[in-house]
């Protein structure tokens, strides 16, 4: 069985309401929480974009038992890899080993706001591997060098480390960045229930490693206003990810989201308050691979109600999948 996860979403939610559903996911029984990293929201609409990492410390203390989660950072260009390294592994100590470390090759959305342009997909790739280095090397204490063709450090040393390295998992979506997963993380993350990217993470040497995923979900007890909401806020997911991300602005995902139907939207979000149709919907993960998934509760309208329903309905449902 799956372990099921819930997603702090920056995008849609104030930052101390963050910490306080980290709070509730855990009383109502999610086995862990993620948090996205943005700079922007996709759209307007979803109308926040905290500083997810100032949000995690909060959250690392509110809780107790509750494994959290970067869902995903991204470690060539907002963020050098060095200072992520830093940030991740002061996570670790804050939370006990509760931490794992998600990351991801990135959206030009969040990444061009330090004004260093949007490099092609392969340099992307190139990057991305360097900075999963640096990572790891500093991981190991004491003082490091890396001379790299993206990144240097110069006798870097992460002073506060937990007992144990933070595992990193490494987000990917086709052949290049899931060799990257197999070869330098400790699980795979992925958007889309692809059995074939999971079998190929497991024959280059991700066998028995996690393979996360996340599933959008529009509660509701009225499924007429669920799918108005996850069309007013979730239509740019609908332009799949080599869409995703090139766009720059939340005012390019909603031009180019201006002809998708509310039915395109709800075809990929179970909408209303059908536990059957989200079992469904998680089952295609799970026969798929995965062995974590992340649900993500679109918008803020039913948020408590929603963590009602997963209480009472949803999670022991989804336990006897």
């Amino acid at each position: 069985m799956a372990e099921i996860g819930f997603t702090l979403m920056c995008e849609q939610t104030p930052a101390k309401e963050l910490v306080e559903d980290a709070v509730t996911a855990e009383r109502v029984g999610f086995d862990y929480a993620v948090i996205s990293d943005h700079y922007f929201p996709w759209l307007e609409e979803m109308g926040h974009s905290p500083y997810a990492w100032s949000v995690l410390g909060a959250a690392a203390q509110a809780t107790e038992r509750l494994p959290l989660m970067t869902y995903v950072t991204c470690p060539i260009m907002r963020y050098h890899p060095a200072v992520v390294a830093q940030k991740a592994a002061t996570m670790g100590v804050l939370s006990d080993g509760r931490f794992t470390l998600g990351v991801g090759a990135g959206e030009n959305l969040n990444e061009h706001v330090v004004g260093h342009g949007w490099p092609p997909v392969n340099t992307r790739h190139e990057m991305f591997r360097e900075a999963i280095e640096v990572i790891k090397e500093l991981f190991q204490g004491g003082y490091r060098n890396y001379r790299g063709e993206y990144f240097d450090i110069d006798s870097a040393r992460l002073f506060d480390l937990p007992e144990r390295p933070v595992p990193i998992a490494v987000a990917a979506s086709g052949e290049q960045s899931v060799d990257i997963a197999a070869e330098l993380g400790d699980g795979l993350v992925a958007t889309d229930p692809d059995g074939s990217l999971v079998e190929k993470f497991a024959a280059s040497g991700g066998e028995g490693k996690p393979v996360y995923g996340q599933l959008a979900v529009c509660y509701d007890p009225d499924k007429d206003a669920a799918v108005e909401r996850a069309h007013r806020l979730w239509r740019w997911s609908v332009a799949g990810w080599k869409v995703m991300s090139e766009l720059p602005a939340p005012v390019n995902f909603a031009a180019a989201t201006e002809t998708v139907r509310p039915e395109d939207v709800a075809e990929k979000v179970p909408c209303g308050a059908d536990v059957g149709a989200v079992v469904e919907a998680v089952r295609q993960y799970t026969e798929a691979g995965f062995t974590h998934l992340a649900l993500v509760q679109v918008g803020r309208e039913r948020q408590r109600e929603f963590f009602e329903w997963s209480e009472k309905e949803l999670l022991p449902a989804l336990r006897d999948l």
